[in-house]
C-alpha cells in the first residue's frame, strides 16, 4: 500500500465550504453525517510543514471515513509559508478563527459543539495541539483571544508539539524557522505562545498517535511531549504504532486506521 495514495487521488466532496475570512485560504469543508444531530464534530488540520504547496485536499478522504462513522468533520484550510498572510502569527490566527467560526455556525448545520474533538497531523498535529493550548494564553500575550473553543480533547498525529525541538532537529529542512521568522534563540516570546509544548499542562484529554518508523517527524518529538505531560499530570496518552510511517496515520485504508478512529472515540 503506497502510503502517497492520500495525497495522489482526488478527495471525496464535502458537502459544504464555509469561509472565515477574506483571504482565499480562509474557509473550512464541512462533512456531515445522515439525520438531524447534533453530530459530534472532529476539526481537522492538515499538515504539510506549513508549507504552500499541500492543501487541505488530501484530508478529505480521513474526514469522509469519519463522516461516515458518525463524525462531522471541519476540515480546516488556512495560510501558509509562500503565502500572503501565512506563517507566525497568521497561521495560529487563522487556525483561531477557523475554530472559533464554528461556534458562530454550529448551531444552524446540526452540531454538537459539547462535543469537539481536535485533531491535526504533522503541521496539522502542531496547530490542532496548539488550539487545545490556546486557553493557557494570558490577555497580554499575542494571539490570546477571549472565550476560545472548548474542545472535549485533542488527537496529534504525528505532530510537530514542541517547536523548539523541532527547530533544532531541522525538520523539514528548517521549515520550524522558516515559520516562526527565526530561532528559538532569536524570538523566545514568539515560541512561549505558539508552540504546545511551552503551553502544558493543558489540562484537557489529549492522545498522541506517532509511527516508530516515521522518518519526517521522529518518534521522540511526541515522546518528550508526552513525558513531560504527565510529569506536570496532564491527561496525555502515547500511542506508539509499531513499524508505521509518517502518512500511514491519515490513510483510511492503512492497517494503523482503527487506532485513529479508535483515539477519537475514545476523547467524545
Amino acid at each position: 500500500m503506497s502510503s502517497m495514495w492520500v495525497l495522489e487521488t482526488p478527495q471525496p466532496p464535502p458537502d459544504a465550504r464555509i469561509a472565515y475570512g477574506g483571504a482565499p485560504q480562509q474557509f473550512t469543508e464541512l462533512r456531515k453525517p445522515k439525520g438531524k444531530g447534533p453530530h459530534p464534530v472532529v476539526l481537522f488540520v492538515h499538515g504539510g510543514f506549513w508549507r504552500a504547496e499541500y492543501g487541505l485536499e488530501h484530508a478529505g478522504h480521513l474526514c469522509a471515513d469519519l463522516t461516515k462513522r458518525g463524525f462531522a468533520t471541519w476540515s480546516v484550510e488556512y495560510r501558509r509559508v509562500g503565502q500572503d498572510g501565512g506563517g507566525f502569527p497568521g497561521t495560529l490566527e487563522d487556525v483561531a478563527s477557523a475554530a472559533d467560526h464554528l461556534v458562530d455556525a454550529a448551531p444552524s448545520l446540526g452540531l454538537d459543539l459539547s462535543n469537539v474533538v481536535a485533531m491535526g497531523h504533522s503541521a496539522g498535529g502542531h496547530l490542532a495541539m496548539w488550539l487545545a493550548a490556546r486557553h493557557r494564553l494570558t490577555p497580554k500575550q499575542p494571539l490570546y483571544r477571549d472565550a476560545p473553543l472548548k474542545l472535549k480533547g485533542v488527537v496529534s498525529l504525528a505532530g510537530v508539539l514542541d517547536l523548539a525541538q523541532g527547530a533544532a532537529l531541522d525538520l523539514g529542512n528548517g521549515i520550524v524557522k522558516t515559520f516562526m521568522g527565526g530561532t528559538p534563540e532569536k524570538f523566545p516570546e514568539r515560541y512561549a505562545v505558539a508552540s504546545p509544548a511551552a503551553l502544558q499542562p493543558l489540562k484537557l484529554p489529549q492522545v498522541l498517535l506517532h509511527g516508530t518508523e516515521d522518518d519526517t517527524v521522529p518518534l521522540k518529538v511526541s515522546e518528550g511531549f508526552h513525558a513531560w505531560g504527565v510529569q506536570q499530570k496532564d491527561p496525555v496518552h502515547l500511542v506508539p504504532l509499531k513499524g508505521a510511517g509518517h502518512f500511514e496515520l491519515i490513510d483510511p485504508r492503512s492497517k494503523e486506521w482503527p487506532r485513529v478512529v479508535q483515539a477519537v472515540r475514545t476523547l467524545r
